[in-house]
């Protein structure tokens, strides 16, 4: 493992998921860290040293469905508002009133969310990777299945239950590290490649990731981390994500347009689809994230943003820390 990972304290608390799993480092105001798909609480090994030498109480967690949490076995328990939830449940526990919350890709919404459900729990917030889109326009699904022309949105692909799984399953080390490659600036595929987002007819998605050498920032024992936990885990829990989102549609209606209010940070990467599919969210940033304090795109990165580029977003998050009122 390494050893950025090392010098960290692991606790299980009390969560509406069951028991949430986390890592905690350091003492002083909360910053609570939510990873995406499909990553673990080890995606903020380079952050959580850094944000405890600067004088903060850093908590990384296994979201619901992941590593060492609870794994609801209704696909419908891994609604947005459960997640908001959990996130709000680790604050109390452990003692604290009020959090800054951090998240990268599917994290950057859960954490958004978390800000926009409970401002009365979350004080700031921080998004890697995913820009704020606030609740609105047609329903999910919708939208995704009119994508590709005549191939098929990755996520339509993830939204039915057990397909993906049969994908993964069989070789869960191989297909995390294609997929990681995937989206990294240093092996992401060609721009005129075929998409690795887009699924071809009768065929699989891991048929487009490159394949040969792990990206820079993913080392052998990495990949052995978080191939690890989902061949312990399986794939579903992570997966049933993205089978909630026209829930989440519904759920959030009394949300519609909202925008953030609380102080907020976002970085994204140059090089991550991300970041150039949601540019139009970017642009609304004054009037759906007033409370904006830092927007910055990392030229040259990719997707992974926090581990391919560990220095420049643990400079990025401290001095947006630091600018916080106390």
């Amino acid at each position: 493992m390494s050893q950025q990972a090392t010098d960290v304290t692991h606790r299980l608390v009390s969560s509406p998921a069951g028991r949430t799993h986390l890592v905690e480092q350091g003492t002083g105001p909360l910053v609570l860290l939510v990873h995406g798909f499909p990553e673990s609480w080890y995606s903020w090994r380079h952050q959580l040293p850094v944000l405890a030498a600067a004088g903060y109480r850093a908590v990384a967690i296994d979201v619901r469905g992941y590593g060492r949490s609870s794994k609801p076995g209704d696909p419908e328990a891994y609604r947005m508002l459960e997640l908001v939830e959990d996130n709000a449940a680790v604050v109390h526990a452990l003692g604290e009133q009020s959090a800054v919350v951090v998240g990268h890709d599917w994290g950057s919404a859960i954490a958004a969310n978390s800000a926009l459900v409970r401002p009365d729990v979350f004080r700031a917030v921080g998004m890697l990777s995913v820009p704020y889109a606030p609740r609105g326009g047609p329903r999910p699904s919708t939208v995704f299945a009119q994508l590709g022309a005549d191939e098929e949105f990755y996520v339509s692909y993830f939204q039915e239950p057990g397909r993906a799984e049969a994908e993964i399953e069989p070789d869960v080390r191989g297909w995390l590290a294609g997929f990681y490659a995937a989206l990294s600036a240093d092996t992401m595929p060609a721009p005129d490649a075929p998409g690795p987002h887009f699924v071809g007819r009768g065929a699989r998605l891991r048929d487009r990731f490159p394949t040969g050498r792990l990206p820079v920032w993913l080392g052998e024992d990495d990949l052995d981390v978080y191939a690890g936990e989902f061949e312990r885990t399986g794939m579903s829990g992570a997966l049933n994500r993205y089978r909630n989102m026209d829930r989440d549609w519904e759920d959030l209606a009394d949300f519609d347009g909202a925008p953030l209010t609380q102080p907020s940070l976002f970085v994204g990467g140059g090089l991550d689809a991300s970041t150039t599919w949601m540019a139009d969210a970017i642009r609304a940033y004054p009037t759906t994230l007033p409370g904006l304090l830092s927007s910055q795109i990392l030229d040259g990165c990719g997707h992974w943003i926090q581990q391919e580029r560990p220095a420049e977003i643990n400079r990025l998050l401290t001095d947006w820390l630091a600018s916080l009122p106390a």
